[in-house]
């Protein structure tokens, strides 16, 4: 995808900005030195983001729709996730960080639903998950889930509740 927009995003658009996760545009003006900047209010954090308008640098790109969030929670039973293992931590960390930074829905589901997996077979073989693992899942999960949750105009506490009732209810 595109990192630059091709049309303005306007005061009130719900955006992905990198990994800040989905901002809502809270102005568009010019900038301290110049330019045209958006003032951008992360939906999950306490802060402000000043960025270009032309920014190049960190992926944005507008939220998914309501219908795209249902459509990939009706995609999940037929995801299938494989275990990724490596034992040199550096291949596994950039693997994780690759699959993080398409911040892509289905991929981040795949990333986590993945990681899931891995959790299954640590614990059927009675040891823990590693730490490089535990930390993307939370990372994932949460750039997912706030992402669904604003797609899909629900609390984020409420999306795995969600997602779980929505499967529950398709017939297999």
């Amino acid at each position: 995808m595109e990192m630059g927009c091709r049309s303005m995003y306007q005061v009130g658009d719900l955006i992905v900005y990198g990994g800040n996760g989905v901002c809502r545009v809270a102005a568009v003006g010019p900038g301290p030195r110049g330019g045209r900047f958006y003032t951008l209010e992360p939906v999950y954090q306490s802060c402000t983001i000043m960025t270009p308008v032309d920014n190049q640098k960190v992926f944005h790109r507008p939220i998914i729709t309501r219908q795209e969030a249902l459509s990939l929670i009706d995609d999940i039973p037929t995801i299938q996730a494989q275990a990724y293992h490596s034992k040199v931590m550096r291949e596994l960390t950039e693997h994780y960080d690759a699959m993080l930074k398409t911040y892509d829905c289905r991929s981040l589901l795949e990333l986590t639903m993945s990681i899931y997996v891995k959790r299954q077979d640590a614990q059927s073989q009675k040891r823990r998950l590693g730490s490089v693992d535990e930390a993307f899942q939370r990372k994932a999960e949460d750039l997912l889930f706030s992402e669904l949750a604003c797609a899909l105009d629900l609390p984020r506490e409420e999306v795995q509740p969600f997602i779980a009732a929505r499967l529950e209810g398709r017939p297999s």
